[in-house]
C-alpha cells in the first residue's frame, strides 16, 4: 500500500488549506493549532492522487526525564481521511513525521496523546501512567483548604516561568516550555494566569484557568496549570478564592500525582474520570539513555535487550555512575540480564514501574533479578507526569 502515497511538507497555500479542511472533517471540528503553530511545528502530509489524505503536526522540543531535558518530538493533530482508514496509512504517516522531527532536532524520544492506544502499542508506544481529570464543588475547596497568606497577582512573570521550569524538572515527562508555549496556550484556551507570592517575596505557585458555561446556567472553572512549591502553597491555591462557580474542574493531567487535593478534603466528593493516556516511544535508545538524568548514588553495569515491534532484538551494555550513563552497542555483548519490549522500555524510562513486581507483572523478564530491581530504582526517583497537552 505504501506506494500509493507520497509524503511531503506543505510548501504552498493550497496544501495548507487542504490539510485544514481534512482535519476539520476527520475530527469533526476546526483545528486551530494548524494555523496557530504553522511557524513552530513540523508538518507532514500524505498525498494520494494529488489530494491530501493525511497529515499531522510535530513539535521539536525537550522533555524532562531524570531532571534533565531530553530532545523530544511531541506529535499532535494527526489525522487520516475517513475514506482512507484501514490502509495502514496512519503508521506510515507517523514514521514520516518522526523522521522529519529527528532530522530537525535529533529527537531521542517521542510523545503523543491518542485514543488509539492499542494501535500505538503495536508501533512501539506505551502509556507509562494512567491519566485522570477531576471535578469538585467549589464550596468543598473553600471549606477544606485555608487560603494562607500569599499575595495573588494576575499575569505571568519571568519568575513564574522560571518556577514552572524548576518544578517541571522534578517529574518525568513535562515539556521544557519555550516562551511561545505560554502564549499559544493562553490564546488557544483563553487562559487567565495567577501567581501566588510570599508577601513581598518569591513566587510559590502558578495557576492557569479558563471558564466554561454550565447548563442550564452559571459557569465552571477549568484548571489547566497547577504548579506549587509546597503543600502550604498548594493548599492556598486550592482554597484561596471566592468564585461563584459551582464546580472546579482539573482538566486531564493538570494535577500532579501528589495527593494534596484528595487527601485534604473533609469529605470525598470528587468526580474522577479516566482519560486516554499520553504515550511514549524511545526513538534512539543510546541517546535517550545518555541524555536523561540518573541518581548520583547509582553504580550499575548491566546488559539490556530491547525487542522492537518488528521483532528485531538489540543489546546494550549500560553503565550508570555519577549521575550519567555510558552505552556500549555492537557485537560481543554478553547475554542480557533484563529484557524489554519497546513499550516496556518506554514505561521503565519514564519511571512507570514503581517496583520490580510491577515490571514483572507487565512482562519484563530478568535473568538477574537484582539488576531489574536496581534498574527500576534508577528511574523511579522522578514520577511520570505530563501536564502539557498538544
Amino acid at each position: 500500500m505504501s506506494s500509493e502515497y507520497t509524503f511531503t511538507e506543505p510548501d504552498d497555500e493550497q496544501l495548507w488549506q487542504q490539510f485544514t479542511q481534512l482535519a476539520a472533517r476527520a475530527f469533526g471540528h476546526p483545528v486551530g493549532d494548524i494555523t496557530a503553530l504553522r511557524e513552530r511545528a513540523s508538518v507532514q502530509l500524505a498525498i494520494r492522487a494529488g489530494r491530501v489524505v493525511g497529515g499531522g503536526l510535530g513539535l521539536p522540543v525537550h522533555q524532562y526525564f531524570g531532571g534533565r531535558p531530553v530532545s523530544a518530538a511531541c506529535l499532535g493533530d494527526g489525522c487520516v481521511a475517513p475514506e482512507e482508514r484501514g490502509r495502514l496509512l496512519a503508521g506510515q504517516l507517523m514514521t514520516e513525521r518522526l523522521r522529519a522531527l529527528r532530522a530537525i532536532g535529533g529527537a531521542a524520544v517521542a510523545t503523543i496523546w491518542t485514543s488509539s492506544n492499542r494501535y500505538a502499542r503495536s508501533l512501539g508506544w506505551q502509556a507509562p501512567v494512567p491519566v485522570h481529570a477531576h471535578a469538585i464543588a467549589t464550596a468543598d475547596l473553600r471549606t477544606a483548604f485555608d487560603r494562607g497568606d500569599h499575595d495573588v497577582d494576575t499575569g505571568l512573570t519571568v519568575s513564574g516561568r522560571a518556577l514552572q521550569r524548576d518544578l517541571a524538572a522534578d517529574w518525568n515527562g513535562p515539556v521544557l516550555r519555550p516562551d511561545w508555549w505560554w502564549d499559544w496556550k493562553t490564546t488557544k484556551s483563553a487562559l487567565t494566569t495567577y501567581q501566588f507570592r510570599v508577601p513581598g517575596g518569591r513566587v510559590e505557585g502558578v495557576l492557569t484557568l479558563a471558564t466554561a458555561r454550565r447548563e442550564p446556567r452559571g459557569m465552571n472553572l477549568i484548571v489547566h496549570d497547577f504548579w506549587a512549591t509546597s503543600p502550604t502553597a498548594a493548599a492556598g491555591m486550592l482554597g484561596g478564592h471566592h468564585s461563584r462557580c459551582e464546580t472546579v474542574q482539573f482538566r486531564r493531567g493538570a494535577l500532579p500525582p501528589y495527593p494534596v487535593l484528595l487527601h485534604g478534603l473533609h469529605r470525598y466528593r470528587v468526580t474522577t474520570e479516566a482519560w486516554h493516556p499520553w504515550m511514549l516511544r524511545i526513538l534512539d535508545v543510546p541517546a535517550a539513555l545518555r541524555l536523561r538524568g540518573w541518581p548520583a548514588d547509582t553504580d550499575l553495569t548491566t546488559v539490556i535487550e530491547v525487542h522492537d515491534p518488528d521483532a528485531t532484538a538489540r543489546r546494550y551494555r549500560l553503565h550508570i555512575t555519577d549521575g550519567t550513563a555510558e552505552i556500549e552497542i555492537g557485537p560481543g555483548i554478553s547475554e542480557p540480564t533484563v529484557t524489554f519490549t519497546a513499550g516496556q522500555l518506554a514505561t521503565w524510562y519514564a519511571g512507570g514501574y514503581p517496583s520490580p513486581a510491577a515490571a514483572r507483572f507487565d512482562g519484563v523478564t530478568a535473568a538477574v533479578p537484582t539488576d531489574l530491581a536496581r534498574l527500576v530504582a534508577a528511574t523511579t526517583g522522578h514520577q511520570p507526569w505530563l501536564p502539557d497537552l498538544f
